[in-house]
């Protein structure tokens, strides 16, 4: 039986790789101490349609480039509006030019009919169930999708499985934090049937922060104190489902093993 103790000291290169980390560059971005202070941005519900959304992006982006001390950002699904091969190079080639990490996940949105996500497993491979780290803060990022179901959703078996596979290699007294499409915070509306048995998976660890989005409005609930946060979309051609104008972004800043978060507005629409 493998215990969580011997788990965490085989964590090696397949988790290494898994978060996007070559051998050699774990230092740079992941040895640190999670007391240290840093910034990042979490975007949710991008929906780009059409070229048509291309200049709204390029002001995103230039708005991002502004803020200088962010160190990466996280992209939380439905970065397509119907997953076309064309929106998600736009996306990519967008977020490149910030210069900085970018971290995706997959959204209802970005798949065809049949839970076709080929565009996007092409344009982000393996970027479906997958962790990093960054400065001793670990980041976990898990598809909640159920093709392009919104709604009475579960999280696959797939992904379940990929949970039970890899939870179980975390750090459990460095902060971690969960970012996925779908919210999970329970009674959060559109959230997946089964969200409590991926929140129960991390109990145990040291959960600081449970990120999505695909409810397009401002919303925290907990587990067991951990705050469960969706937010309002980024998104041209979508609007907000509280009926919210303000579309923009999570800034977060992680100190002393703890999260607080303030949003940008990026416009009023």
């Amino acid at each position: 039986m493998i215990t969580r103790r011997s788990a965490l000291r085989g964590i090696g290169l397949l988790s290494l790789l898994a978060g996007g980390h070559w051998p050699g560059c774990l230092g740079a971005e992941g040895g640190t101490a999670a007391g240290e202070t840093f910034r990042f941005h979490i975007l949710n519900d991008l929906h780009h349609a059409a070229p048509e959304c291309d200049p709204w992006f390029a002001r995103v982006v230039a708005r991002l480039q502004e803020d200088g001390d962010h160190e990466f950002a996280l992209l939380l699904g439905d970065l397509t509006d119907t997953a076309k091969p064309g929106s998600f190079a736009a996306v990519k080639e967008a977020f490149s030019r910030i210069h900085r990490p970018f971290h995706v996940q997959i959204g209802n949105h970005d798949q065809l009919a049949g839970g076709d996500a080929g565009a996007y497993e092409a344009a982000f491979p393996d970027r479906r169930n997958y962790a990093f780290e960054h400065r001793g803060w670990q980041f976990v990022g898990i598809d909640s999708t159920q093709g392009t179901d919104s709604s009475d959703t579960k999280v696959s078996e797939r992904t379940l499985a990929w949970l039970d596979g890899n939870v179980g290699r975390l750090d459990r007294r460095r902060p971690v934090v969960l970012f996925t499409h779908f919210p999970l915070g329970k009674g959060a509306r559109m959230a997946p049937l089964n969200a409590d048995d991926v929140l129960g998976r991390f109990l145990g660890l040291n959960l600081r922060g449970v990120f999505g989005g695909h409810y397009h409005a401002q919303t925290e609930t907990a587990f067991h104190g951990t705050p469960v946060v969706t937010g309002r979309c980024c998104a041209r051609v979508r609007g907000n489902h509280d009926g919210s104008k303000e579309k923009g972004w999570w800034s977060v800043t992680a100190a002393d093993g703890r999260l607080t978060r303030t949003f940008v507005e990026f416009a009023k629409v």
